[in-house]
């Protein structure tokens, strides 16, 4: 709910600013990554450091939510809001019903957009990705298996993820008639991922691997991650920008749904990728 409201307030200025949300929601991820690898390194306890890590996190949650009500001081942030006062004085002036099926229609590409980045996405990681092993004659910088995991699973997709987002603040390309193309594509990292040396617990795999070097395979998820970050943040700026203005709340607050609606597909979607390998 605050994430949509989030989405949909920000759907009303400049669309740079709705590349800062999708920015700020990798550079959490980012954050939380190192937060859990460091708390796994100092404490030897799994369960004193998952006290202190879900502690730090309720703590930044309170402090970000306590900005959410810090925005009426910020001077930009009023002027947005009364430079549109005019008009939704008018608009109350006569009755007005919402024609979401039109603000649907003309959205629909990037909402396209939108769910098909976030579906792929959560249909490999963290399911997909985290089960990647490290190979026993590997030569890889990284020895441990469990910090083989942390680094190139869950510290590389925050970490690309977000500089894909921070990207979109110098370029933006394609444009929004041929995003699709890009996000489309993107549906061979499923494959790809399962080729790698993939082995979920307690299943036995009989599909060849054919991605044996663990290089490569970083490449590959760094690739993904960047792309996701990138390209999810182009549909979400996209978004808003394919109606009027006045509906422009209402655009975000749908894509915001989109991506919702993605995640939870890709995550529903990841539980039959052990089954493609037996």
């Amino acid at each position: 709910i605050y994430q949509n409201t989030i989405y949909g307030m920000v759907a009303t200025h400049p669309v740079k600013y709705t590349g800062a949300v999708v920015l700020g929601s990798n550079i959490c991820g980012l954050f939380v990554s190192i937060l859990s690898i460091a708390s796994n390194s100092i404490f030897s306890s799994k369960r004193t450091a998952a006290i202190y890590y879900f502690i730090t996190a309720m703590v930044v949650l309170l402090a970000f939510f306590d900005t959410f009500f810090a925005l009426p001081l910020n001077k930009f942030y009023r002027y947005n809001q009364l430079s549109r006062k005019p008009e939704e004085e008018s608009d109350d002036t006569k009755v007005c019903v919402v024609p979401y099926w039109l603000i649907f229609k003309k959205t629909s590409l990037q909402l396209y957009n939108v769910f098909f980045t976030f579906f792929v996405t959560l249909s490999i990681f963290p399911s997909v990705h985290s089960d990647i092993k490290l190979s026993p004659s590997s030569n890889f910088i990284i020895q441990s298996p469990d910090l083989f995991t942390s680094v190139t699973c869950f510290l590389t997709f925050n970490l690309f993820a977000m500089l894909g987002s921070l990207t979109t603040s110098w370029i933006q390309w394609p444009g929004p008639k041929f995003l699709a193309v890009p996000v489309t594509l993107r549906i061979v990292f499923i494959p790809i991922f399962l080729y790698c040396n993939y082995h979920p617990l307690n299943i036995t795999r009989t599909l060849p691997v054919l991605i044996k070097n663990e290089w490569i395979y970083w490449f590959i998820a760094t690739l993904m991650s960047w792309s996701s970050g990138y390209l999810s943040s182009l549909a979400m700026m996209y978004a808003p920008q394919s109606v009027e203005a006045k509906y422009q709340v209402k655009a975000g607050m749908f894509a915001a749904a989109m991506l919702i609606t993605g995640i939870f597909g890709g995550i529903l979607f990841s539980f039959l990728n052990p089954y493609f390998i037996v």
